[in-house]
């Protein structure tokens, strides 16, 4: 599970480096100290909402705008999350792959030279 200050971080990261702008002139413009601001983007540091206020204003962006990015992102990674959830709880009952991915068309199937090679050995 991902921890929102680092969603918040990376998505602030995103939009400066969409503007093609830097820390420092953002920094600058919100009026906070760069090594912060770079704190905040790597998800270290878990800004306040005046601070985040501020950032947004110095980006040009809603404050809305950039929590309805993180709540995207969010949403991404919890179906990513419950989709391996379920796969290892499928492989885990049955104590196999589901059909799906058991087969080439899924994926996880093997490509025929390792069955070959399987067979000689066997033979030898």
């Amino acid at each position: 599970m991902s921890v929102i200050r680092e969603v918040v971080g990376e998505t602030i990261r995103g939009i400066r480096l969409r503007q093609q702008r830097t820390l420092r002139q953002v920094s600058s413009d919100a009026r906070v100290s760069l090594g912060y601001l770079s704190e905040i983007e790597r998800g270290h540091k878990e800004a306040s909402s005046e601070l985040l206020a501020a950032i947004c204003d110095a980006l040009g962006v809603r404050l809305s705008d950039v929590f309805a990015e993180v709540s995207d992102t969010l949403r991404r990674q919890e179906k990513v999350a419950e989709r391996a959830l379920t796969m290892s709880s499928a492989r885990s009952a049955s104590g196999a792959l589901p059909p799906t991915l058991a087969t080439p068309a899924g994926g996880l199937g093997t490509s025929g030279r390792g069955t070959a090679t399987v067979r000689a050995r066997a033979a030898a």
